[in-house]
């Protein structure tokens, strides 16, 4: 027993530490290229969305021992369909009135058949949350989901353009 609640202190210390890790810029070269820099600002982006997760939903040491291996399944598996759906309609976005109404036809039917995929993974990974936390830390992820996403618009909103 006294072990389990050691390495879920350590998990919690862990998680905690490697989100402030993630908020400090970054010590070494600066990126060299775009991707460099985009897989930086995701990375912070995502430390950002933990730590804010975290302090929403007042998860216990075990409540987050269990969550969050499902959580980050469950991001990845949307991640990867949202992936599919950008590669898909890559080219589409400016060719619409150069398409048949047959290709347009796909093109619609296929960004149905996404959000379809995308309500499915959220109804399977709903009950899997469940399983792992009480109903109403379940309902403040959704609502923290939501709000973070509020705050990340805000922060862009402020930002100053570059040119």
């Amino acid at each position: 027993m006294k072990t389990t609640k050691i390495k879920s202190i350590l998990l919690i210390a862990f998680i905690s530490l490697s989100t402030i890790g993630f908020a400090q810029s970054p010590m070494g070269p600066p990126p060299e290229n775009k991707k460099e820099k985009h897989g930086e600002k995701r990375e912070n982006i995502e430390a950002m969305k933990i730590a804010f997760i975290t302090q929403k939903l007042n998860l216990t040491p075990e409540e987050a021992q269990q969550f969050w291996p499902v959580y980050n399944q469950y991001q990845d598996k949307l991640q990867e369909l949202r992936k599919k759906r950008r590669q898909d309609n890559k080219d589409a976005k400016e060719n619409i009135d150069e398409m048949t109404d047959k290709e347009v036809e796909q093109l619609v039917d296929a960004e149905i058949a996404f959000r379809q995929k995308e309500t499915d993974l959220q109804k399977e990974y709903h009950a899997k949350f469940k399983s792992v936390l009480p109903i109403k830390k379940v309902a403040k992820l959704y609502h923290a989901e939501e709000q973070f996403k509020r705050v990340l618009l805000d922060k862009l909103k402020d930002k100053p353009e570059k040119k």
